[in-house]
């Protein structure tokens, strides 16, 4: 990763380059890249994001874990991370560190039960904000940082690309006070008969069939068993895990048939998807059942008869009475999808063209989803819903609030809030009968994004955006259809709770993400998704003795084919006294991930300024508590240190406070913001980083090993990453910048005709096509290297994490389209934007209000 960019950059000169420029600045930007890095002691193995996750063995990429035992081999003097600190202003964050792995964990000698190197949680499942934990609450109060955990509970959307562990015997030992399940860390007493609880210390019995197979009927081994050696693993559960009989998986789709989505393509693009999608669906067990209604002014009901019944054809029941929305006999609304295949298959086909001839406008949304709900309430599932319009009549119906004046004052809160309190109160009763709800939103006029969003938000469901979305324009469609039949295929868990046990003296105290809290230690989710990941605030009640604590989250869920599993994440973290220790394993990312679910919540709750006040205010706080407690006051000019591990922190807060949802500006949609917040409450850490801190790389003059596949893995390898500076940007140069949601292909001004003819298949920069596109696929090497980043860089697998999400590509020309280019620039966090200051205004800001 970190190459010596001199050489390949003067290899790349032939072609590219205006014989004028030399790169020079550009090597040394390579070369020097690799300094800050080198200069971090060892914090585990620095693992570029282009080394492969081996995704077949789910377990393998352990990061800084794999090295856990080390403190046994050449234990130093306290165990513990050393402070390294670094001053934010002659030594600059450097975005290469952002894929360092956070803070190693470690834990003293012996700790687990088993010395297997997955005795602890990988950091994709769960990282910790603090990798070291204070012992009191004081000490906790005075290092100004919080303590929570981000979990992600699934790192793919199908379990056969990272597999976990499992326990098929259905011997599960709990602990009989706390609940907790066995696992590593626990201790073993009287000659392996009993074992203490590593949560409360109660001494509990090892049951008769730990060590006995009975499949086999014979003993096994106890220190084979995958919950001694794995943190993180599923129990298969009897029958007392389940309040009733796993039900099938249900899929109920509500699309809307008004004028805006028949002539913008999405029923007939969606219908066509879901047609091509239905060998995705999970039905491993054929009992999977699958539904379908539309509406517009009225709502439609499709009865499909079995195959092979007298008549295969699809029958339309419409119902006008929206206030009472009664229910046709269900039998037919809701088939297996493998008995009714043919005819679903046949009403699929047929659907757009029932349609095609509409001019009614209405949209009766709000009826559409009490009918569904009451239609699968009986054995819960999901309710997804495509819709290109604003839900105007009937039940839930919304107005068109959005006021271009308010945007970017006081009064812009407002419209971020529910216009309804139907949208709530409705999603609660959803989550009481199971029922979750996923709305594709897909609107080119306003759309109230933040009044359906809380459909998704309390049933563990998503909102999906597609501002301005067309099918006829092909990228549109072809990104809808592979999202789509992604999301269909996703192996998503039922009738799920998550609850989150700790060490005594600790305790859940708030919970962030989508789902409802249904008590004080329970979240519900009527469907688990595997692209979203929540975070848990801890706090510390009493004084803590022991040498490290353990938290253990556990989801009990049905999967997508009837069995009840438990899916078991355990955590160990030393303790500490000394805040030093603190500070020196604090996880930058984890970190910026909780205030980015507590900045929504606060957006949500009093506004964006106050969100954004916060999180300066918050930056300015630690900043000046590690000032003051750590360096001892007496720091140099600069005046504003952190240590190597928190360098990044004003950067990404800077990021935050200048993402979409948040930053202070009167050119953003309400629908486009509360998108956004959508996102910075549910992505998974690796994902929420890169929409901070987009990723952002150099293409005219990529090393030679950029862009294709590393010998070793197979993997395509990516340039080295910049830093978001205009600064970087050089007027012949062509650049990528990757959010995760979006791509932008930036051709500058002076972009040489023989870079322009590899790339785009023409040597003219006029002719060139901007905005939303796609690169030509050209018969030469440049061409290949410069498609294959671009794809690699939306690899989520590679990534440690499950997403459906497929960014869209827009070629941007510095002198071309002044809006594209300066939405191009708003993502370049560095630098001064719309009405964001730069890093340097910033890093100067921060050091004024630190110092005085």
């Amino acid at each position: 990763m970190e190459h010596d960019g001199g050489s390949a950059a003067h290899k790349k000169k032939r072609a590219y380059a205006a014989q004028a420029y030399d790169f020079g600045a550009n090597a040394g930007l390579a070369a020097g890249a690799a300094q800050p890095v080198a200069a971090i002691p060892a914090t585990g193995m620095p693992q570029s994001p282009q080394e492969p996750l081996a995704a077949q063995f789910g377990q393998m990429n352990l990061g800084p874990q794999s090295v856990q035992q080390a403190p046994q081999m050449q234990p130093p003097p306290q165990h513990l991370n050393q402070l390294y600190p670094t001053d934010l202003v002659t030594q600059p964050f450097n975005v290469m560190e952002l894929d360092l792995p956070p803070p190693q964990i470690n834990l003293p000698p012996n700790t687990s039960a088993t010395p297997s190197p997955y005795a602890n949680c990988p950091p994709k499942f769960v990282r910790s904000t603090l990798n070291t934990v204070p012992t009191t609450h004081s000490l906790l109060k005075k290092s100004r940082l919080p303590f929570a955990l981000v979990i992600q509970p699934y790192t793919s959307l199908h379990d056969a690309e990272d597999p976990v562990p499992v326990v098929p015997d259905q011997v599960i030992s709990r602990c009989r006070r706390c609940r907790a399940y066995i696992n590593p860390f626990v201790t073993f007493l009287d000659h392996g008969h009993r074992w203490r609880c590593n949560m409360c210390n109660l001494t509990n019995d090892v049951p008769q069939a730990f060590d006995w197979d009975s499949a086999a009927q014979k003993s096994v081994d106890r220190w084979q068993r995958p919950e001694l050696n794995h943190a993180v693993c599923e129990f298969v559960a009897p029958q007392e895990y389940m309040v009733r009989p796993p039900q099938p998986l249900v899929y109920l789709f509500l699309f809307d048939v008004s004028y805006a989505a028949v002539t913008n393509g999405l029923l007939a693009t969606s219908a066509r998807c879901i047609l091509e999608s239905l060998d995705r669906i999970p039905n491993a067990d054929r009992r999977t059942r699958i539904g379908f209604m539309a509406v517009d002014s009225s709502l439609h009901y499709f009865s499909i008869p079995r195959d092979g019944s007298e008549s295969n054809e699809p029958n339309m029941l419409v119902v006008s009475d929206l206030d009472e929305p009664f229910l046709p006999t269900p039998t037919d609304l809701l088939v297996n999808l493998s008995e009714s295949r043919a005819n679903v298959e046949n009403f699929l086909e047929k659907l757009q063209s029932m349609f095609q001839d509409t001019q009614i406008a209405a949209s009766a949304m709000g009826s559409a989803l009490r009918a569904g709900h009451k239609l699968i309430s009986p054995v819960g599932g999901k309710i997804t819903v495509l819709t290109a319009s604003l839900p105007n009549v009937g039940y839930g119906k919304l107005e068109m609030r959005e006021d271009k004046k308010m945007l970017g004052t006081s009064k812009e809160g407002s419209l971020l809030q529910t216009a309804n309190s139907f949208y709530k109160s409705f999603a609660v009763e959803c989550s009481k009968n199971q029922v979750s709800i996923d709305m594709f939103l897909f609107s080119s006029q306003y759309q109230d994004v933040a009044t359906l969003s809380n459909l998704p938000r309390y049933t563990g469901g998503q909102t999906y955006f597609y501002p301005g979305w067309n099918a006829a324009r092909s990228e549109d469609a072809i990104k809808f259809a592979r999202e789509f039949s992604d999301y269909l295929s996703a192996e998503i868990g039922l009738e799920a709770v998550l609850r989150v046990r700790a060490t005594t003296g600790l305790r859940m105290s708030t919970f962030y993400g989508n789902f409802f809290n249904r008590s004080s230690d329970l979240c519900a989710f009527p469907a688990f998704p595997r692209d979203q990941s929540y975070v848990v605030e801890v706090a510390i009640d009493e004084t803590i003795t022991k040498p490290y604590v353990c938290m253990q989250a556990a989801v009990l869920h049905t999967t997508c084919n009837g069995e009840r599993r438990i899916r078991v994440l355990t955590l160990a973290l030393p303790t500490t006294e000394t805040l030093a220790n603190i500070y020196a394993s604090a996880d930058q990312a984890a970190i910026t991930v909780y205030f980015s679910h507590k900045a929504v919540e606060r957006a949500l709750g009093s506004g964006l300024e106050a969100a954004r006040d916060a999180l300066q205010a918050k930056v300015i706080e630690i900043l000046q508590t590690y000032r003051k407690e750590l360096a001892g006051g007496n720091m140099g000019g600069g005046g504003l240190q952190l240590p190597h591990n928190l360098r990044a922190l004003p950067v990404l807060f800077l990021g935050l406070i200048k993402n979409v949802g948040l930053r202070k500006s009167a050119q953003i949609p309400s629908d486009l913001r509360s998108a956004a917040l959508c996102l910075l409450s549910t992505l998974p850490l690796p994902l929420m980083i890169q929409y901070i801190y987009p990723k952002f790389f150099s293409l005219h003059d990529m090393p030679d090993n950029a862009g294709v596949p590393d010998p070793a893995t197979g993997e395509i390898l990516l340039p080295p990453p910049c830093n978001l500076s205009s600064e970087r940007i050089v007027p012949y140069g062509l650049y990528l910048i990757d959010d995760g949601v979006n791509q932008f292909v930036w051709i500058g001004r002076d972009a040489v005709p023989a870079l322009l003819l590899d790339v785009f298949g023409m040597d003219d920069r006029a002719a060139i096509k901007q905005g939303k596109t796609s690169l030509p696929v050209l018969e030469n090497e440049f061409n290949e290297r410069v498609r294959a980043v671009i794809e690699k860089s939306k690899d989520h697998r590679a990534k440690g994490v499950g997403s459906i999400v497929v960014p869209t590509l827009y070629v941007i020309k510095e002198d071309g389209d002044p809006s594209l280019k300066l939405w191009a620039q708003t993502l370049l966090v560095e630098d001064r934007a719309d009405q964001g200051v730069s890093l340097q205004q910033w890093m100067g800001m921060l050091r004024e209000k630190v110092v005085q």
